[in-house]
């Protein structure tokens, strides 16, 4: 098993003069986004995924007739069937149950077997026409979370992820036919993060055979695994063959998670003196600007005054019901039921700003807008990468706010720390300062965030190199299985 091995300190060079005709196939399977590169010893080539993009979102949509679709296809179905959905719960049938058993009665009869529906605790949405999954890759090191029910069903999380492979494999295979028809698109190198969420002390381990019966049932047959932060670096170092540095840090900071690594060179081959992860990444940062920015536009901390039986009752509106389910978008249609909309209605009749405030939170409801708010997000947290003051103008639930960039900043203060005490914690394990760091390789698309550069900059000055931060985990990866660097699923 993957997870049954510790991974090597001491990468080796290649040899010198290595098997010809031989490729090398990297599949980044990311939190938010997937990518995936090809090597053939010299040249890197970043596989089309979507129509006009190198990546592509890691979603996956199950229809009624269990029917799948992935990318970003999944998310546009998704949008296009709960936009404006109101959700019918009814109970969930368990089964068939008996109030008598048939047997003879006292005037010797038989009985008349009784039967009764038998309901259970779980409520089904009756008009839900399909499942979004993103983001299943924070599930698979959750060992207490084997299946996820997709309408009547129970889908293993290997399912749920392998039609994503399957794409992303048909993808490289379509590639390589233009090199000629002995290519297969059968084995590959597939990244992995440090650590996998979970609490249990096998999370990593069962993560990794999830992901690689995931990748067999998708047709890789042959699979190797490499950690994320050592693929970019590789791909750093490839891309700058003449570089000087003896000791590299690379930081990976991506949708999902924060992965590190300091490396030291010794001609053409590199030790890996520490390796460290958390859980941090641009969906936390993306949810804090939506709690900050946003919720206080939609009702948070205004009051519910309602008519009782003799007087006016007038309380704190109950928002905490309704955050978990915003600001998790793939879900927040949930919240078109009555015990949701019939409080927000009532507070709609207020006058002023306040009324305003709950009719947008209707309409985001309504109309399901929690993605819609996101993308925005999204998109001014990217514009304040390249500029001081940023809109986020959503015309749909009349928002229209001008951030700046240090106000951002002071709202992901906190991440910021965690960002810092993580590269902090890497270095402490390398025992090294940061005045011992030839260079800092700075990838992942939260790596675009200026305060997160001028971060790296204070501790490393003038040592920051930012590296292709959506596809060198990809590149890396693909060169990792070319020279043979990455850990062999033993099963195969």
């Amino acid at each position: 098993m993957p997870g049954q091995h510790s991974q090597p300190d001491l990468f080796d060079a290649p040899a010198a003069s290595p098997v010809p005709r031989r490729i090398g196939i990297g599949v980044d399977f990311g939190t938010s986004n997937s990518a995936v590169a090809i090597f053939d010893g010299e040249r890197i080539e970043l596989v089309r995924l979507e129509q006009d993009s190198v990546t592509m979102p890691t979603a996956s949509y199950i229809d009624r007739q269990f029917q799948v679709c992935t990318g970003q296809q999944a998310i546009d179905r998704y949008i296009a069937d709960n936009m404006g959905r109101k959700v019918e719960l009814g109970v969930e049938v368990l089964g068939e149950g008996r109030s008598s058993t048939g047997q003879i009665g006292e005037h010797g009869l038989p009985e008349k077997a009784e039967t009764h529906l038998v309901y259970g605790q779980a409520f089904v949405d009756s008009g839900e026409k399909g499942r979004l999954f993103r983001g299943v890759k924070r599930l698979l090191g959750q060992v207490d979370v084997p299946r996820l029910m997709v309408f009547e069903k129970a889908f293993r999380l290997v399912a749920l992820i392998a039609p994503i492979l399957v794409r992303i494999r048909v993808a490289v295979q379509q590639a390589l036919a233009v090199r000629g028809p002995q290519w297969q698109a059968d084995h590959a190198c597939i990244g992995h993060p440090v650590n996998f969420e979970g609490r249990d002390e096998k999370h990593n381990e069962v993560a990794l055979e999830r992901l690689s019966e995931a990748c067999q049932h998708a047709g890789f047959v042959k699979r190797q695994f490499y950690p994320e932060p050592l693929a970019a670096a590789l791909s750093y170092l490839h891309a700058s063959p003449h570089s000087r540095a003896k000791t590299l840090l690379a930081v990976d900071f991506g949708g999902g998670t924060l992965d590190l690594c300091v490396l030291k060179r010794d001609g053409v081959s590199f030790e890996v003196v520490a390796i460290h992860g958390i859980g941090l990444g641009g969906d936390h940062i993306d949810q804090t600007l939506f709690r900050e920015l946003l919720f206080p536009l939609l009702g948070k901390g205004e009051t519910w005054r309602r008519k009782g039986e003799d007087r006016e009752i007038e309380t704190l509106f109950p928002f905490e019901d309704y955050e978990e389910l915003i600001l998790n978008w793939a879900v927040s249609y949930m919240l078109n039921q009555n015990q949701y909309t019939t409080p927000v209605q009532q507070c709609m009749e207020q006058p002023g700003e306040v009324g305003l405030k709950f009719r947008r939170l209707y309409e985001l409801i309504k109309q399901n807008y929690s993605y819609l708010v996101f993308q925005g997000i999204k998109d001014m947290k990217a514009a304040l990468s390249e500029q001081e003051e940023a809109v986020l103008d959503i015309p749909e639930i009349d928002v229209r706010l001008t951030l700046s960039r240090a106000r951002f900043e002071a709202l992901i203060a906190g991440h910021l720390q965690q960002f810092r005490r993580a590269v902090e914690d890497t270095l402490s394990r390398a025992v090294m300062a940061p005045e011992q760091i030839d260079v800092v390789v700075s990838t992942g698309g939260s790596s675009l965030i200026p305060a997160v550069r001028r971060m790296l900059e204070a501790m490393c000055p003038g040592r920051v190199e930012a590296h292709d931060p959506f596809t060198s985990v990809a590149a890396g990866l693909a060169i990792a299985e070319y020279e043979g660097r990455g850990l062999s699923d033993s099963r195969v």
